[in-house]
């Protein structure tokens, strides 16, 4: 058994935030002991001491671990916190040192959250002598073919020299580590892991449906459902979706877009009745049931890193289309997914939507092989059989200065 101190996000709701608590849930029931350390407690008024609200040490709650006992669940303070990066309190990186020390893991995984703190742990952890291993999730594109990629770039540029200082940095895909080891971060430190998804969780429509997918299949009854989960940002490439939607209109399907962001005010338009935008969904049940619902799934993204909603839209057996940013193109390839550029999107849409519209046979093929590429390369039960034996080796081995 490990003890790993997890630094990770629990809010606002992202990729990264999913990828933590799948994982970390997953660690512990193989009887792991995790303790999650996150940004949770905000920076106290003025005039108050800096750490907590009530100027004492890290708040600290216990979470029932796999085996039975009690771990404790450590926030620390910040000024800002949003999906993309957060901005810690002058405090917080005492008090991290001051949990570790308590807590003395066999090692620390980062789950980087773009924070000022990322730049800080390699040389707290290497002070500690802890193994340090981070898991680096920003979106790129392997080629600099709009203004979005090039300023992800900026983010991995930015961020190489201090990855290069960890023991380990978990990336998504070859495209990723090859993009760090041409910025500098050595071979020997990059651990390909690609994101997983458990597979009984994320699957096809039971014979039997439940109460959640009976009442959405009658809601959208006489309707082919084409959707879009994820945020509303300008990575995201929605625009683009809806311009190549709105001039198709294809007839007996509805584009229902399941997700909120800073960009849904200027693109939504409240007239369409074959464009709903359903907001953020915090069900689980009810975002695998509208998976399972939809016909096809589509991701026009101008940058990603390896997107879970594609990969549990694949694990439900839907139909995918997304564009080659980042490892998806990688994931879709072969036959799993129809994969576009991210270089005029709307004109590559507006000529896919008619033919999904009118062979629902592809559609369905499409999603089986979506799932058959899923159990194949991209499960829960893999990700963690690697970070296990990942682990294995930097706790087995002294920590490279």
């Amino acid at each position: 058994m490990v003890q790993i101190a997890w630094l990770g996000k629990k809010s606002p709701f992202c990729g990264n935030v999913t990828y933590g608590l799948s994982t970390t849930e997953s660690l512990r029931r193989r009887g792991h002991a995790v303790h999650f350390i996150h940004f949770d407690t905000p920076t106290a008024p003025l005039g108050t001491p800096l750490g907590r609200a009530d100027g004492g040490s890290p708040q600290a709650v216990a979470v029932r671990a796999g085996g039975g006992e009690l771990e404790p669940e450590v926030t620390l303070p910040y000024l800002v916190k949003s999906q993309v990066y957060t901005i810690p309190s002058p405090g917080a990186q005492r008090e991290l040192r001051e949990s570790l020390e308590r807590i003395r893991p066999d090692l620390v995984h980062a789950s980087l959250t773009l924070s000022p703190l990322d730049f800080r742990l390699p040389d707290l952890c290497q002070q500690l002598g802890l193994p340090l291993v981070a898991t680096f999730h920003p979106a790129f594109d392997a080629s600099l073919r709009n203004l979005s990629a090039g300023t992800q770039q900026l983010t991995y540029q930015l961020y190489a020299p201090s990855l290069a200082r960890f023991d380990r940095v978990i990336v998504f895909s070859e495209l990723q580590a090859e993009l760090l080891e041409r910025l500098g971060v050595r071979r020997e430190r990059l651990a390909v892991i690609p994101n997983g998804v458990d597979n009984d969780l994320w699957s096809p429509a039971p014979r039997t449906p439940g109460p959640v997918l009976s009442d959405l299949r009658r809601r959208y009854a006489g309707r082919r459902v084409f959707l879009y989960m994820g945020r509303i940002t300008t990575e995201k490439n929605l625009e683009a979706l809806l311009k190549a939607w709105r001039l198709v209109r294809p007839a007996g399907c509805v584009l229902l877009i399941v997700g909120d962001g800073p960009l849904r005010a200027s693109l939504q338009n409240p007239g369409e009745p074959d464009v709903e935008w359903w907001g953020f969904e915090a069900s689980l049940e009810r975002r695998i049931a509208l998976l399972q619902l939809a016909e096809v799934f589509l991701l026009p993204s101008l940058v990603e890193g390896l997107s879970l909603a594609l990969l549990e839209a694949m694990a439900a057996g839907t139909a995918c289309v997304a564009t080659d940013a980042g490892a998806d193109g990688e994931v879709l390839e072969g036959g799993a997914g129809i994969v576009i550029s991210t270089q005029g999107v709307t004109t590559q849409l507006r000529t896919l939507l008619p033919v999904l519209r009118d062979q629902p046979v592809l559609s369905a093929e499409l999603g089986r092989r979506a799932r058959a590429r899923v159990i194949e390369r991209y499960t829960l039960t893999r990700n963690i059989d690697a970070l296990e034996q990942l682990y294995t080796d930097l706790t087995r081995a002294p920590v490279v200065a």
